[in-house]
């Protein structure tokens, strides 16, 4: 940290932060953790004994864990935003062990950004490509004889996916393989809340920014349309048959003293859809885990 701050005018390191925990033996730090000891701002020793008090501004500590680390800033859960550049040792463990909002740094994302504009044609291609083998299958059912020959597009998209991962170097993108994502990937979209190319670009936001993911589809939403119509035939046979009212839990006796008449048997499901509820009934949103 001396090598980062050595230029005229530059305060001590440890000056610029609130709280400063060094040897932290991460992962470590996120399971049982070390004894936390303060450091000798003189000497640079370990001070006999384990910190149990307040941290000091303007001190350096040893080691501790993330529970220590919360008991003493009494804070829990997502009340932590952890910054880090490592998946496994600073984003998932953090994530699964403590509950903390994770914001993953990865300083080759700017390549990644430069690959995806200036090389949108390839990927234009491989959506084509991918388009013209879902036609190869079209109108054709298990009653089908004849196998389409689809390698002729299986050879062009091979031919794609290697141009593009060569745009990346040798070493090919680290978050995609042609039309598919990395295992690397992933394990981003699954425990980073965030992540770019620098903690910096926080600065073009304001501190009360409410940063939420942009919505994604699933496959089975993805490939049918909004105009398509949901047909009866769609359904499982299980929800389609016909069923009796004794079936549903209701007897006729019942029906009789509530004075209704209906018929004996019900076709198709009671309830296809659900009713719309009155009011707001999820709590998806909201940061109060109690």
């Amino acid at each position: 940290m001396e090598y980062l701050f050595d230029f005229p005018g530059a305060k001590q390191w440890w000056e610029y932060f609130d709280v400063c925990i060094v040897d932290a033996k991460k992962p470590l730090f996120f399971g049982e953790g070390t004894i936390l000891r303060q450091v000798d701002m003189e000497t640079g020793a370990l001070k006999i004994g384990s910190h149990i008090g307040p941290f000091l501004k303007g001190q350096v500590y040893s080691g501790g864990s993330s529970e220590v680390f919360c008991e003493l800033f009494g804070v829990k859960g997502n009340d932590v935003l952890y910054v880090g550049d490592h998946i496994f040792g600073d984003i998932l463990r953090s994530k699964k062990e403590r509950g903390w909002r994770t914001f993953l740094v990865v300083p080759e994302l700017s390549q990644e950004l430069h690959v995806w504009t200036d090389k949108r044609s390839l990927f234009e291609n491989l959506e084509r490509l991918d388009v013209a083998l879902a036609d190869m299958y079209k109108n054709l059912d298990s009653s089908t004889d004849r196998t389409p020959d689809i390698s002729h597009i299986k050879s062009s998209i091979q031919n794609v996916v290697h141009e593009m991962d060569m745009c990346h170097g040798k070493l090919g993108s680290l978050f995609r393989s042609g039309s598919r994502q990395t295992f690397f990937a992933s394990q981003v979209l699954r425990y980073a809340d965030l992540y770019s190319g620098t903690f910096l670009n926080f600065l073009h936001y304001p501190f009360s920014y409410l940063f939420r993911a942009p919505h994604q589809l699933m496959p089975h939403e993805s490939t049918v349309e909004h105009t398509d119509v949901f047909m009866e035939s769609m359904m499982s046979p299980g929800t389609s048959r016909k069923r009796t009212l004794k079936e549903i839990g209701k007897t006729p006796e019942r029906e009789n003293r509530l004075g209704t008449h209906r018929a004996a048997t019900v076709s198709g499901p009671l309830y296809v859809r659900p009713l719309t509820p009155p009011h707001i009934t999820h709590v998806h949103d909201e940061d109060d885990e109690e």
